[in-house]
């Protein structure tokens, strides 16, 4: 996922793109916020289904 933020080129405040779809925000803090959470989640380690929702447990 492509994540970048821009200031607003018609109206206040600040834009985060996430690919092709973007979210508003009043303040260049609150988008700095988003962004750092959102790109802490997709870096986070994230376990494979095994059959339907159950995690892979390799100590199992």
């Amino acid at each position: 996922m492509i994540v970048r933020m821009e200031k607003a080129s018609n109206q206040a405040g600040y834009v985060v793109w996430l690919n092709h779809y973007k979210v508003h925000f009043s303040s260049q803090i609150k988008a700095e916020a988003f962004v750092t959470q959102l790109q802490a989640r997709l870096q986070a380690p994230h376990p494979l289904p095994a059959h339907g929702n159950q995690a892979i447990h390799p100590s199992r």
